[in-house]
């Protein structure tokens, strides 16, 4: 790896991670890590180009046959790809399914780009997430394995405790929110070798404990608003992207948010 590296182009690869759920702009789309990091390489590069392939809900499969070609003859600078923790939460998920299709991905991307850029996701730590840990850790100990035969970076976003933190997520549960997503982007900017912005690691004061009743509306919101459409997509064999396209399809250059 070159250290501060000059990137002219970037494609993200993945899920709702790398769409940017739940960094809400005000009109209602999404910004994320990604975004920002494209951003900050854009500021120091003209012309710089970025694309974003991710769409929410995609499987390790999907990314592999939908997203991994595209990118690929898109011979961008810099490929970030992050998949496989919604197969992780499935029931019936064949772990080692899922390494062989992320193994087939990075090698088509790696030869593809100058640098690519893999990551051990964040988790929100609590008694959901905990049943699915194992699961969970057999993949990133792949990552690591696959990352170090083909030269790919990791971002070790999953041993990080800020980001387990639940202050750093959204009322879904399941996806980072501002401050998470801004996080993320310096983790990713430090492990390309810039200087650090600022320290992502840092933890939050401890927030003031809710009060029960709080508590249980807050559940309950979660419950009826998240929770249940979550479990009849999977009943139904939806996915929250069904029929979207991606944010940003095509390799183009970046142009700054008003």
């Amino acid at each position: 790896m070159q250290t501060n590296a000059t990137y002219t182009s970037f494609v993200a690869l993945g899920d709702s991670f790398t769409e940017g759920m739940s960094d809400g702009r005000p009109d209602g789309s999404y910004r994320g890590w990604a975004d920002l990091l494209a951003a900050r390489l854009a500021a120091r590069t003209p012309d710089f180009r970025y694309a974003n392939l991710a769409v929410r809900g995609k499987l390790i499969r999907q990314i592999a046959d939908e997203q991994v070609e595209p990118a690929a003859t898109m011979s961008a600078d810099l490929v970030t790809l992050v998949g496989g923790l919604n197969d992780t939460l499935r029931p019936k998920c064949d772990v080692d399914e899922v390494c062989a299709l992320l193994q087939r991905s990075v090698e088509r991307l790696a030869p593809s780009c100058r640098q690519l850029v893999l990551m051990r996701s964040p988790i929100r730590r609590g008694p959901v997430s905990a049943r699915f840990l194992p699961r969970m850790e057999q993949l990133f100990d792949f990552i690591d394995e696959l990352a170090a035969r083909h030269g790919a970076l990791v971002v070790d976003l999953y041993g990080a405790e800020t980001l387990g933190d639940r202050q750093m997520w959204d009322e879904d549960r399941l996806h980072l929110n501002a401050e998470g997503h801004r996080r993320v982007a310096e983790a990713v900017w430090q492990t390309l070798g810039h200087s650090p912005e600022s320290d992502w690691t840092e933890l939050l004061p401890a927030p003031v404990p809710p009060a029960w009743l709080a508590r249980r509306a807050a559940d309950l919101r979660f419950t009826r608003q998240h929770l249940v459409p979550w479990i009849g997509r999977r009943l139904t064999g939806r996915s929250s992207g069904d029929g979207m396209a991606p944010k940003r399809g095509a390799l183009l250059p970046y142009e700054a948010e008003a």
